[in-house]
């Protein structure tokens, strides 16, 4: 719904409608615009399709402003009703397709959910994805320090400095297997390297983070403890560091960073290969 300067945007899909959130949020934003978003995956039909001009065409008749319209739909009748609606619609694969067919030489033959639908030829990559999340999952802060061999990345740090979500990211886009081992309060005194870790000094990757941010999302989880203290914090923080300069172990000061920065620089960082599903 239209609200003084904000912006109705649609992503539309045949599919999961993943591919038109990802191009349509890069776009807006470069843009500083307000945007209220609505995502509709598996336009499949002309009856559905026709239910989507419809919500379309209530939002540009209730406030006279064209919704944004970013969509991906591969059957020519469906997305002909999509692009006689009263959005701006913009085609994000159908504005690259013609190009490459001149440089190709190939027509290109339509087919819905081929971006990230399960076919015969990324089944493969899907279970290996699959392997790398239940990996994750087994894996996470240090609840067990068996297969290592397997991991391609170990992660260190202090309790909520993004380890688990950088794992799973890690493990859900890239099929990557990824650990992670917690640091916690009573490390500190004498901290060291655990012995279990050692031998896999090359995949050992470092995340820290910002004392007075590390303590504003402990407060969230424990108000008023030690655990979130500044004190503490700036204690843990300056502890982890120290050991991860003391054996030369690569890191990254999560603080100003998303998930999914975090997650590619670390690839970039240490060279490993993303693979794409």
């Amino acid at each position: 719904m239209e609200s003084g300067n904000e912006r109705s945007v649609f992503y539309i899909s045949d599919g999961t409608a993943i591919t038109a959130e990802v191009v349509g949020h890069a776009v807006l934003s470069q843009f500083p615009v307000a945007t209220h978003s609505v995502t509709l995956p598996f336009v499949e039909n002309e009856q559905r399709a026709l239910a989507v001009k419809a919500q379309i065409n209530a939002i540009w008749q209730r406030s006279g402003i064209r919704p944004l319209v970013f969509f991906s739909i591969v059957l020519p009748d469906v997305r002909a009703i999509i692009l006689q609606s009263e959005g701006f619609c913009q085609d994000i694969v159908q504005s690259l397709v013609a190009p490459l067919q001149q440089e190709l030489g190939h027509a290109p033959v339509p087919v819905a959910h081929r971006t990230h639908g399960l076919t015969a030829s990324n089944l493969d990559k899907y279970d290996a994805r699959i392997a790398a999340i239940d990996y994750a999952l087994a894996h996470d802060d240090g609840i067990s320090l068996r297969g290592l061999e397997e991991a391609q990345v170990i992660l260190l740090g202090v309790s909520r400095c993004g380890k688990t979500p950088t794992s799973l990211y890690l493990a859900m886009q890239f099929g990557i297997r990824a650990a992670n081992y917690p640091f916690i309060a009573d490390d500190m005194d004498n901290l060291k390297l655990p012995a279990a870790l050692r031998p896999w000094q090359q995949k050992l990757f470092g995340l820290t983070i910002d004392p007075e941010r590390l303590s504003a999302i402990r407060q969230e989880r424990a108000e008023h403890t030690r655990y979130a203290s500044l004190r503490q914090c700036r204690l843990e923080v300056g502890e982890v560091e120290a050991l991860l300069r003391t054996h030369q172990i690569r890191y990254l000061n999560s603080t100003n960073y998303s998930v999914e920065e975090i997650a590619t620089k670390i690839l970039d960082i240490m060279g490993l290969s993303r693979q794409m599903f």
